[in-house]
Order: structure tokens, then sequence, then C-alpha cells
């Protein structure tokens, strides 16, 4: 999914110790099809120099608004006309401050005063610095006037103190870069999906699961976002991490999911049930189960948060996952019609290809009217791309007639 094919990436690195983690970012726009251009501060030279920047980007890199360019005559107001979207990472407290006060002193905060596309803000520093108040009022006035800022993360710093302040990962600043050139067709929509197996519990020691890794929720969860939509992502457990700026909640067993889910539901305009929830229970031992022969488990049927959720909806969109192995389109339309949804996305796990702990999918999707569409085989981060377009196109739709 190339979503960064042929953009211009116009990067400005200040003096930050975590300047060398702009190497990998760069390197990774190049492999994701992306035209990176850089400005390297006074402060960013002090920990990085032009050569591996160059070498990455083919390109020359910036220092110097006095230093005539033949690419760019003018060169603070031609490089904001070539780029797409600028980001400046890492940014420390003294660019932030500059920034909030439109001060102008060298290439790169003239290059902010002229640029009219998306300004993306990572700062990085130490945790006193970040949480100081005039740090934090700089950060609230840039967001009002118009600026992205990440929040940045948790971990140990330069220091060798654990806090906040450490520049976001490079994974998420890629995602977010990507989020601006998706098309916006779930803005203002609240969505809430689910993703990952439950785990029932048999003792203390032991437990009842499914092969679900998470991948199918999870990439729903960050397209819709990419996407515009206010996304709650309520996953079992897996091995994945959220997507950045997805609001997060981890559950465990089917109850739990139940809970959390209903607790969310008047919220939002849409429910995506990707988790693989377990159909059956466990009667739950206290005490852990000793080897026998002829052992028998007691199961219980486990709640079925779909049916309820389609007795309950008034507005709501409901879109149910079906995972089967034998009659795929029997069972997806009975519990389409069964379970009052509006899309189900169907798939035979026996596939090659297709199913659990693999990056790929291959659906057909069924809409209440019995309308099917069969998909490809593809990522499962491009089957979240059509899903989420189909969604888009039923909220619409429904606010059109209300």
């Amino acid at each position: 999914m190339q979503i960064l094919l042929n953009k211009r990436i116009l990067l400005g690195v200040t003096g930050s110790i975590s300047a060398y983690k702009m190497f990998d970012l760069v390197r990774r726009l190049k492999t994701e099809g992306a035209e990176t251009r850089v400005i390297l501060t006074k402060g960013a030279q002090t920990f990085v120099t032009p050569l591996p920047f160059e070498v990455f980007t083919k390109h020359h890199v910036y220092t110097d608004i006095f230093r005539f360019s033949p690419d760019y005559p003018i060169i603070h107001i031609d490089l904001a006309k070539w780029a797409d979207i600028l980001v400046i990472s890492p940014a420390t407290a003294h660019v932030l401050a500059k920034l909030s006060q439109g001060i102008a002193d060298d290439l790169l905060t003239n290059i902010v005063l002229v640029f009219d596309k998306p300004i993306l803000l990572c700062p990085s520093m130490s945790e006193s610095m970040y949480e100081k108040k005039i740090v934090q009022e700089n950060i609230k006035r840039l967001k009002q006037q118009g600026f992205y800022v990440m929040a940045p993360t948790t971990g140990r710093l330069a220091s060798y103190m654990v806090g906040t302040g450490r520049l976001p990962e490079v994974d998420d600043i890629i995602e977010m870069i990507r989020s601006f050139f998706m098309p916006k067709g779930l803005s203002g929509y609240k969505i809430l999906v689910t993703a990952g197996p439950t785990k029932e519990p048999i003792d203390p020691i032991r437990f009842l699961s499914n092969y679900s890794s998470g991948r199918m929720g999870f990439a729903l969860a960050k397209i819709a976002q990419f996407c515009g939509a206010e996304v709650t992502l309520i996953s079992g457990p897996t091995n994945l991490r959220p997507p950045y700026g997805v609001d997060f909640i981890s559950v465990e067993t089917a109850k739990e999911m139940k809970e959390t889910v209903m607790d969310q539901f008047e919220k939002v305009d849409a429910v995506i049930m990707a988790a693989a929830v377990a159909d059956f229970m466990p009667v739950y031992s206290e005490k852990k189960i000793k080897k026998q022969k002829g052992l028998t488990l007691h199961l219980e049927e486990a709640p079925d948060i779909l049916r309820e959720l389609g007795k309950m909806k008034k507005r709501q969109i409901l879109v149910g996952f079906s995972a089967e192995t034998g009659n795929v389109f029997l069972e997806a339309t009975r519990k389409l019609k069964e379970k009052c949804l509006d899309l189900i996305v169907a798939n035979d796990v026996t596939l090659p290809g297709v199913g659990f702990s693999v990056p790929t999918n291959k659906v057909t999707l069924i809409n209440k009217n019995g309308v099917r569409e069969e998909w490809a085989l593809m990522s499962k981060e491009k089957v979240a791309m059509r899903l989420c377009d189909r969604i888009g196109e039923l909220l619409r739709h429904r606010n059109a007639n209300t």
C-alpha cells in the first residue's frame, strides 16, 4: 500500500540528540516511494552531518537561507512550494517556542511562515522540559494555529532517566505522515473496532482461545483513523502495538469484551466487530485440574456481542466478520440476518493466504440486501481501506436520510 508514492516530504531536523533517528526516517520514506528534501538547523549539525542524508535522498541538504541554490533560487519560498508536507523532527523546545511566536531567524523557520500545507511537529526533549508550563502553552498555541503535534513517548531518555519526552517512534511518524494523504471519508465519525482473540480461563493455569492474531482489526483501526475517524480499538491479547493516536482498550475474556463494547456503543457511529470472540466458555475451576483419563470440560455459551448490539442499535452501522471452513456464504448470510448487521465480511480460512496470522486476506463483502462483492487476495490494510470506504458510504447515506 504505497500511500506515499511520489509524495514530496520536506524534513526539518533541529538540535536534539535524537536527530540521528532521522537517518532511518529518511531511508524509510525512500522505500515508501516518497521524495524527501532535508533541512538541518545549526543546532542539528552539532549532532548529525549532511552527508548521510544526501546519500539517502540523493539530493543536496539545505542549511542556510543565505546560500544560493540553483534548484531553489528563492530558497525558503521555492522549497515551501515544492513540498506536500513539512515535518519537523525532532522538534526541540527551542524551535517550538520560536514557531509559537512567529520568529523566523533561519531557513527552517522562514519556510514555516510561508508554508500553506500541513506542518507536523515531533517533539523531543527531557521530561522536565516537556512538562514545563511554558512548553505546554507553546504546544497548545501551535495546535490552535493549525500545526499538527505528535505526543512524545515514554521511555529511557538521553539522561538515562525514564520519562515522557522521547521522540515518537519512526514507525509512528511514518504512519502519521501517511494519514495526511488518505481521503477523509470518515471525518467527524466515531468508530469502534474490536480485534484479536479472547482467552477463556479453564483454571488458574490454562485457558481456551483461538488463532486470531488481531491483524485485521488493528489494520481497520489504523485505516479508519487515517480516514479521519475518532477510533476506539478494543482488543483481546495480541503481540501487536496499538496504532498511534487510537484510543486503545485491552481485554481478555468474552465477558470483558462485551462489557467494554456495551459501554462504548452509544457513543459511536459504527462498530466493526473483527475480534474472534470465543463461542464457548469453560466452567471455571478455582483449582488446577489434575491430569486424568477421560477428562470432560463443561462449556457454556459465550455472550453473542453482535446479536445483542443488533437488538440495541438505533442509528449505528454494524459490521461483522464470518471466518468459516464450510459453506461460507450460507453461514455469513445467516449471521447477517439474525444479528441485524449492515455488512458482513466473509472468508474461508482454509484457503492459502487467508485467515489468521497472515498479512493477507481474501474476502467477500455482503450487505443487508444480500449483494455480494468478492475481493481478490490483498493485504489486510487494503481490505481495511475498501471496507472503510463502504462504511463511509453507509454513514453518509444514513445522515442524508435523517
